[in-house]
């Protein structure tokens, strides 16, 4: 029992991250987050289509 009490505090006393916020690095990302969801969209796309020729070409 004191094992668990002892992992349970030592959870407590973590040290946080120093976490700061700059709307620079925001616009900054902003390009990687477009391409990103670019790509997304392009591989969605590219299995619509496989689909749609597979349900054509097999459909009776």
């Amino acid at each position: 029992m004191n094992f668990l009490y002892n992992i349970l505090l030592s959870a407590t006393n973590e040290v946080l991250p120093d976490i700061t916020f700059d709307p620079g690095n925001f616009i900054y990302n902003l390009k990687y987050m477009g391409i990103g969801m670019l790509v997304i969209f392009t591989v969605i796309s590219i299995i619509i289509l496989a689909i749609s020729l597979i349900n054509y070409l097999f459909s009776k």
